[in-house]
Parts: C-alpha cells; sequence; structure tokens
C-alpha cells in the first residue's frame, strides 16, 4: 500500500507509491553523448566568454590559460547586476527591477572532467569557489539571498557538458528558503533546539540507520523522510552551522568526499543520471539586521540533489504534492551498495 509522508521543515506532503512497479534498479539513465568543439569554457578559449570575476590560478593573467577554477558572469542573465533596485506596486501586484548577479562557476579546464573524478583537493576549491563568491556578493545590500546550483546533463537544464554550477544572487528571499528559515525559527523559539538537528539526531540514533547512506567525520547523507523523487539525497553537516561560507579548509574537504561518494554511486548504479544540485544555506542578513535573529541557532545548511528519473506531471504541478515511486529507505540501501537491495517477486 502506499503511504503518506510529510516533509518536518516545509510541511509538504509526499505520496510514496512504492508499488507502482519501479524496483530502483530499473532507474537507469540513457547515455548522453559528450560535446566538446568549440567550447567557451575549456582552457584555451578564455575569450569566448565574458571577463573573469574570479580565477583559481598558479601566477597566470587574467583571462588566458593557467587556471583550475574560473569564475565568469552569465552571458545570458536572469538578472542584471547594473542598476538600482527599485520596488512599485499596483494595488496588490508588487514588482522589482531586475537587479541581481547571474555567475557560471567553471570547475575545470578540462571538458570531460567529472567531479567524482577529479580529486579530493579540487573539489574542495570548488566549494571555497562558491563559499568566496557568495561572501562577495553578500557585500552587496541590494541582495538578499544567495543560491548555488548544479545542473547536470541537458536533461537536467545544461546548455553545455563542461563542468559548471551557477550562482545567482536575488533581491528577495525566494519562498522555499522562506518557509524553512519561518519553520526553523518557530521550532527554535519554542525548544530551543535546531529542527535539522534533531531530526540528524533522530535519523543518526535509529537502529538500522535505514535512510543513512554514507557519513564521514563532518557530513552525513540522507535518503530523506518524505522524498519528493527517486533518489534524492540531502548532505548536512554533523555539527550545527547555519551557513555554508563558515567552513575551513578541514570540512571542506570532507563535504568533497562526500560529494564525490554520492554522484560517484549515481554514476555506478543509476548510469550516471541527470541532476540538478542546491546549496540551501543562510540568507544576507546584512539589508535587514535582527531580521533573522536567531538564525545563527536556528537553521543549519545543506546541500539537496535530485537525480531527474521521473517526470512532473500535472499531479504535481496542480498540487504541490509528489509521487515517488522509490521508498527512501530502498534507494538508501541501493546507495549505499547495489548487492545489499532486497529480493523482489520479479528478480
Amino acid at each position: 500500500m502506499s503511504e503518506l509522508r510529510k516533509d518536518p521543515i516545509v510541511e509538504r506532503w509526499v505520496i510514496i507509491a512504492a508499488e507502482r512497479g519501479h524496483r530502483p534498479s530499473d532507474f537507469k539513465a540513457p547515455p548522453e553523448p559528450p560535446q566538446s568543439g568549440g567550447c567557451p569554457f575549456c582552457e584555451g578559449n578564455e575569450a569566448m566568454t565574458p571577463p573573469e570575476i574570479y580565477a583559481v590560478r598558479d601566477g597566470t593573467a587574467p583571462n588566458t590559460p593557467g587556471w583550475q577554477v574560473r569564475v565568469v558572469p552569465n552571458k545570458f542573465p536572469a538578472l542584471a547586476i547594473e542598476g538600482e533596485l527599485t520596488r512599485s506596486g499596483f494595488g496588490r501586484l508588487d514588482r522589482m527591477t531586475g537587479v541581481g548577479a547571474h555567475e557560471v562557476i567553471i570547475e575545470s579546464p578540462n571538458h570531460f572532467d567529472d567531479i567524482p573524478a577529479m580529486s579530493s583537493d579540487h573539489v574542495a576549491l570548488i566549494l571555497d569557489t562558491y563559499a568566496r563568491r557568495t561572501k562577495d556578493l553578500r557585500r552587496d545590500e541590494r541582495f538578499r539571498h544567495t543560491i548555488v546550483f548544479r545542473n547536470y546533463k541537458g536533461e537536467a537544464g545544461a546548455s553545455l557538458t563542461h563542468p559548471h554550477s551557477q550562482l545567482i544572487a536575488l533581491p528577495f528571499i525566494p519562498e522555499l528558503t522562506r518557509q524553512k528559515l519561518n519553520s526553523a525559527r518557530e521550532y527554535y523559539h519554542r525548544k530551543e533546539r535546531c529542527i535539522f538537528c534533531d531530526l540528524l539526531e533522530q535519523e543518526m540514533s535509529m537502529p538500522e540507520q535505514e535512510r543513512v547512506i554514507y557519513c564521514n567525520d563532518c557530513f552525513v547523507i540522507l535518503s530523506p523522510f518524505a522524498a519528493r523523487f527517486p533518489f534524492s539525497v540531502e548532505i548536512y553537516p554533523l555539527k550545527h552551522s547555519h551557513d555554508f561560507v563558515e567552513m575551513d579548509a578541514a570540512t571542506q574537504l570532507a563535504l568533497a568526499d562526500a560529494l564525490q561518494f554520492i554522484l560517484g554511486r549515481y554514476k555506478e548504479t543509476l548510469s550516471d543520471p541527470a541532476y540538478n544540485m542546491t546549496l540551501q544555506t543562510a540568507p544576507n542578513t546584512i539589508p535587514r539586521p535582527g531580521h533573522w535573529s536567531s538564525i545563527t541557532y536556528d537553521y543549519h545548511w545543506h546541500l539537496e540533489i535530485f537525480p531527474r528519473l521521473t517526470k512532473v506531471a500535472g499531479f504535481e504541478w496542480g498540487t504541490g504534492c509528489y509521487i515517488n515511486p522509490v521508498a527512501p529507505e530502498a534507494a538508501a540501501r541501493y546507495l549505499r551498495t547495489e548487492s545489499s537491495l532486497p529480493r523482489t517477486d520479479n528478480q
């Protein structure tokens, strides 16, 4: 029988419908042909992108070869960094000028590089670049929130196959982030504890840790109790932290290890599926000092990764409720080790 589960953070219902006929091994992504050619992100093609904003280099000049990670403005930005932020309204309708920042983090000079195959030190450089660009954009008081995301493969929205992430700074706090922040603040004001820490403690203390996929000294990878999509995961720091940018170098290496583990498991067991990855961290508190007065104590940053193995259709769009055909516990077993998947009647 199907089961309804409620996300304790955003209070969103999900239908876990494992009997719809899919075994975890049925979710195999079709191969996507590699592309290269005149890729603007490849080393040697620096003139094909806007001038770089930031780069990890070993003494080479800006906008030339000899870099490890490079950040450039998006050539087709969703928001423009130039201009004054103005707000206006017409009755109950609100609008703002399209001011923000939209950057591309080019993760490697090598077109065919891949996070699971990179060195952990290089993945840590990518994560450090996320933090540096976030901190820099927070100095602009027009921006309320910065979101880092990675679209892997065309089905997930990537227009180029070269390894890259994106960053958008927004002049508002988006609704999903606001829901998480409000839920965390309300819980803390009632209990003086972080709701995320309580949930992590609950998952880690379960006898079989059935939704824990991987754990190192600093991070845990979970298959969420009310996962919207099959094989989606969340990566949390074990030690309470509200802000991604506060990680030190050792913690960045630990996160690189966790990220490489799960993306490697996707590649090995699900035929390297398209996915979206988002960084859920604290907003910029500068524009409204004190607005999130307890955020240091109540919020817990995390990464979310969603493989694109099923389609969002009319029911999901019409209700905001999702149908997940793979139980999170089965997904966790499969991602820990494929051989641990229990037998089913069709195997």
